[in-house]
């Protein structure tokens, strides 16, 4: 049988996707994880990773080893957590996979006081734009809009209930171009596009009054949803083009009147975010404590 804590780095290296960032991430040295790991695979009489000097990519063997093998780790986890919090106090870590808009929208109302509520409770909080199995990457939770839910997956409200996308341009464009009155006329326009990593960019939906109108902008301009949203709206403020976000992302500057809202009766509703986690597994501690807080905050809300 393997040792547990040869297993264990070889789940750091396999989530961080690296010895140096496993290091960082787990206080535990490279050379002592690279042992562990070597040692692991000797065991097992198989190559979990191959390493280059710039790479360190699963094999096949290693991504079973890591499917199996995870949850299985996130259930020792919370049982420990149990266990602590049986004390009295709820403590232990928390990790929440979370898109950059609800790190930046959604959670500033909720983290503050919700550690102010449960300060032994360490939260890690990492933010991603693509899906992934929260439970493979390590992370108890995650937050997700409703078509990107896996599923098998509790699904429970957080944030806004409603939110719109918003079409906006500085007042120095709206003056050299002219301001567009309908959808279609955004097409002789210059607009600042975002996508996904490793898809395409997506297209501009529009409603007003029943009538709803899919465009495919041109720009010369592409950002990358998340780490480049501020750069995009940068660009609007300096007069690049039209830009389309989240209207909670624009508000400062339509309040500032660095941006200006366009054609605002066709800008879309849509339901707000949800906090998603297995339902499959026993629930950590530090987990149902958040849980519990955004039940609480959600209920708080709708009484206002």
């Amino acid at each position: 049988m393997p040792d547990l804590t040869d297993l264990n780095a070889f789940l750091l290296v396999a989530r961080s996707q690296g010895f140096r960032q496993a290091a960082r991430e787990s206080g535990i040295s490279s050379s002592a994880l690279s042992d562990a790991v070597k040692r692991l695979e000797d065991d097992l009489g198989v190559r979990l990773f191959n390493r280059t000097t710039r790479s360190v990519l699963m094999t096949d063997a290693g991504r079973l080893l890591l499917e199996r093998t995870a949850p299985a780790f996130a259930e020792v986890a919370s049982a420990l957590n149990e266990v602590k919090s049986s004390r009295g106090r709820t403590s232990g870590e928390l990790r929440l996979n979370v898109p950059m808009s609800a790190a930046r929208l959604v959670l500033p109302a909720i983290v503050p006081p919700f550690l102010t509520s449960y300060p032994e409770i360490r939260l890690e909080i990492i933010t991603d734009e693509n899906f992934v199995d929260i439970i493979k990457s390590g992370c108890d939770a995650g937050i997700r809009y409703d078509e990107r839910l896996e599923q098998d997956m509790v699904a429970l409200p957080i944030g806004p209930r409603q939110q719109r996308y918003a079409l906006a341009a500085s007042p120095d464009y709206l003056e050299r171009r002219g301001t567009p009155q309908h959808p279609q006329e955004l097409l002789s326009h210059h607009c600042i596009l975002g996508r996904f990593s490793g898809r395409a960019i997506p297209s501009w939906e529009f409603e007003c009054e029943g009538e709803g109108v899919v465009i495919n902008p041109k720009g010369n301009l592409v950002v990358q949803f998340g780490g480049g949203t501020d750069l995009g709206i940068d660009a609007a403020v300096a007069g690049t083009g039209l830009i389309y976000l989240f209207e909670d992302w624009l508000r400062p500057h339509f309040d500032r009147g660095d941006l200006v809202p366009v054609m605002e009766e066709w800008w879309i509703r849509f339901p707000g975010p949800f906090l998603y986690y297995s339902g499959r597994r026993l629930v950590p501690a530090p987990l149902r404590a958040f849980i519990d807080f955004v039940k609480q905050t959600n209920k708080a809300a709708a009484n206002c």
